[in-house]
This record gives structure tokens, sequence and C-alpha cells, in this order.
């Protein structure tokens, strides 16, 4: 096969790539894209391995067919609710190909250095490359294999935050940033080092370097920032995977890396401005403590009953509808979708609104909302919604916590301080939701549990929801 042919793949293939990024900015054609970057990504797998250079065509197709297994069993086993520290367990994979790529051209540049008759597919590579481009490949897969290393350490802690098995508490060691320079100066000399000598052990170093780095940066941003975290863990394995292109020489690798990083990038950026946080900060690991003594919460949380929730919605005209990862868990979306039907069907007005980093994932509220057949026109962002809410007979809360905080605007030392939030609390009632009386995921205490018009809807949200249902 010529690379006629591959390259003409790859260029349809990255055609379907950014078609495929570019529907899944709407509900409405999200499905679509998502065929796109299959088919996408089936030519391109196709293209590599029957093109030029795919000497290991047999062994890699047995790989793929058991990655794909292993991939298809874990999806199947996933709840919607684990979908976050999927994410970030897949990231982590991307991190560590990236290191292995790395080690690999780097052992393959050693073994021609030597003078050993070049074998396999780097060999080919490097063998007709001058020393200037030689330079330039050690550089790139110097950063590939940093830039891997971070992103392997930072999605296994996001991992392990995510799934409950670490603290979310903002957690740093002794010393705190200095560490995270002190790493990143080390990786800088081992750069220089290893230009000049082209040795293993520089590349070792700063690959535990690179390693720690993304240990303590994830370590130190707390369980309310970590759907940030996960976007931009999503712009680095992108980052990686066009390093690992610059490595193999894959053009397309480059474009589909460079897509992936930008976008989540961009995506993370966008989710700093949402909760007014810097974007230098938040790659720095920077934030997720607090600043101060945290402000006394005075009052008493307040309980309602189910007759007490329906009667109020039998006597409310307009109701917002305010999800959060509580709602994943209990898997209550269909019950709240028929809730949303039936009280529509009695002529009130029903709508959601959506915080930018509701639940744990970029989308995660809207996915589930979707699943259960909700309306999309009456699925609304916060900046589309937060004007209305003094005007808004009922709102109910279903497992949010941060979204709906009012210390982000009355307590300066709130870790969630300066953070822009869905302001229920201007509604006239406000019920929320929630299995106790604990602080939730981040420890954030809410003022909103304890104010006047907020009563509190104690329980298991896919049952209570259904209770409701049945009182409707």
């Amino acid at each position: 096969m010529d690379f006629g042919f591959t390259t003409a793949a790859y260029v349809v293939a990255a055609v379907l790539f950014i078609l495929s990024l570019g529907g899944l900015s709407g509900q409405e054609s999200a499905k679509r894209a998502v065929w796109y970057g299959i088919v996408g990504m089936g030519l391109a797998v196709l293209a590599t391995l029957i093109g030029p250079g795919s000497g290991f065509w047999l062994l890699s197709a047995i790989l793929i067919a058991g990655g794909g297994i292993i991939g298809w069993y874990v999806a199947k086993k996933v709840e919607m609710t684990e979908m976050p520290q999927l994410v970030a367990a897949m990231h982590s994979l991307v991190g560590l190909a990236a290191v292995f790529v790395g080690y690999n051209a780097h052992i393959t540049m050693a073994v021609l250095a030597g003078g050993a008759e070049p074998k396999g597919v780097f060999a080919d590579l490097v063998a007709h490359k001058d020393a200037v481009e030689l330079g330039i490949l050690s550089v790139e897969l110097f950063l590939g294999v940093f830039i891997g290393a971070v992103t392997f350490t930072g999605s296994v802690v996001a991992y392990g935050k995510l799934a409950g098995k670490l603290t979310s508490k903002a957690e740093k060691l002794p010393g705190g940033h200095v560490l995270n320079i002190t790493a990143a100066g080390i990786s800088v000399i081992c750069l220089v080092w290893y230009m000049s000598t082209g040795g293993t052990f520089p590349l070792l170093l700063m690959t535990l370097a690179a390693l720690f780095i993304g240990y303590h940066l994830i370590m130190g941003i707390g369980g309310a920032d970590m759907p940030v975290v996960v976007s931009m863990l999503n712009s680095y394995s992108g980052w990686a995977a066009a390093a690992i292109g610059f490595s193999l020489s894959n053009d397309l690798l480059i474009v589909v890396g460079a897509l992936v990083g930008s976008s989540g990038a961009i995506l993370s950026y966008i989710m700093c401005k949402a909760m007014n946080r810097s974007f230098v900060s938040v790659i720095l690991g920077g934030f997720g403590g607090t600043t101060g003594p945290a402000m006394e919460v005075e009052g008493e949380q307040k309980p309602i009953d189910v007759d007490g929730v329906a009667q109020a919605l039998e006597d409310a005209d307009s109701v917002v509808i305010v999800p959060g990862y509580g709602m994943a868990v209990a898997q209550a979306q269909q019950n709240v979708a028929e809730l949303t039907r039936k009280l529509r069907e009695k002529g009130k007005e029903v709508r959601f609104a959506i915080h930018p980093v509701a639940g744990r994932l970029p989308g995660h509220m809207n996915v589930l909302l979707a699943e259960a057949k909700v309306p999309y026109d009456i699925v609304l962002e916060m900046d589309e919604i937060n004007d209305d809410f003094p005007e808004t007979d009922v709102v109910i809360v279903i497992g949010s916590n941060d979204i709906v905080n009012p210390a982000a605007q009355e307590d300066p030392n709130s870790p969630i301080a300066g953070m822009p939030v869905l302001e229920v609390w201007k509604a006239k009632q406000v019920f929320v939701s929630k299995r106790g009386q604990g602080t939730g995921y981040s420890g954030i205490e809410n003022p909103l549990f304890y104010k006047d018009n907020t009563r509190m809807y104690y329980g298991d949200a896919k049952q209570s929801i259904g209770d409701l249902l049945a009182k409707i």
C-alpha cells in the first residue's frame, strides 16, 4: 500500500474528527457527531495497519482486538455516575502510552548510535535523519515523555478523588509550589543533559520528576473543582498524543492530538471563567483550599415531607429544577423527567437550570436529561436563567451543593469564593432533595440549607421523586 492511500485516508479521517468535534457542540447533532468520530477512527486505524511500514499488522490487529474487547466490557459495566472516573482512567492510559513510545524511540536511537543494523518502524524513521533532525526528535520524545508522565499520575490521582478512593480535599506536601518548581527545574536541567549526552539516566530522572508533578498538582486541587481537572487532563492527554505523533512521524496523530489538546484547553478556560478561577492557577494546581476561617452558618436545617412538597408544587405556577451529581448517583433522571411531564400537563412552567460545572464532568447533567428525554428547549444554562429566580415560585435542587451555595458570594474565605452560582435562594420556596445533612463530596458547608425559605426533602432522590410523583 503506498503513501498516497494512507495520506488520503488520514485527510478524510481528520475531516471526520473535525466534524465530530463541531457536532458535539449541539445536543441535536451530538449523536451524528459521535458516528463521525467512530468512522474516522476506524478509517485511521485501518490505514495505519495496511499502510507503509506496518510490518507488524497482525500483532497490532490482535492487540487492538484485545483492547477493544476489554474496553467494551469495561464500558458495559460502568454506570453513568462512574463516567468521570472512567474518563480520568482513559486519560492516564494515553499518558502512559506517550511515555512508552518516547522510551521506545530513545532505545532505538541508542541502538543505532551503537552501530547496530536498523530494524523496525522506529529504526527506519531514525536511520534517514540527519543530526539536526535527530536533535529535534530527541526534544520531541523528551517532551512527549514529560507530558505523558504528568498526565499519567495526574489522571490516576483524579480517578482516585472521583472514585472516593482518595480524599477530595486539596492537599499539598510541605513546601507546596516550591516542590513543583523544583521538579520542573530538574526536568529542564535533564533536557539539556539529555541533549548533550543522549543518555538514559537524565530521561529516567526527568520521568520521575514529571510523575511527581502530575501527582502533586492534582492532589492540590479540591473536589469542588474536579470538573475543571477532568477537562484539563483531557487537554494534557491530547498534547501527549500529539507528542506521540511527532515521535512516530504520524501526521494524523499530531492533528488529532492538537484537536483534543486545544479543545480541552479552551473548555478548561470556559469553565474557569464560569467558576471565576484563574486559568493559570488551574494549570499550576493552585486552587482548592481556603484562605482563612470559613463563615459560621447559623440556624438549622428544616425538613419537609412529601405532602408538603406536593402541595407547594400544586400551588406553584413556575418551577425550576436544578440537577446535580446526587441525581446521577440515585439514577433519578427518569423520575425527574416524569415529574416534569406531569407538571407541564397541569399548565405549569417547568425549566431546568444547568451550571457549567454541575456534576463531575462537563455536560454531565445535559447527558442525563437527554437520556431521560427531557425537551432541550427547557434546559437552560446558568446565564440564561439566573435572573429569573426572584420570579420563580418553587426551586427543586436535586443533589447539588456548590453550584447553589450562597457562600460563593457571601464568604470571602470560602474555597468557592467568587464562583458564579445559581442564585436559587432568591426564589419564593426552595426544596433540596438530599440524602442527609452532610457537606457532600467537596466538604463545603452550604448556608442555603439553613435559609428561611429552604426546606430539606431528605432521602434517596429516585425514591423521593417517585413518592412525589404519586402525590401529583
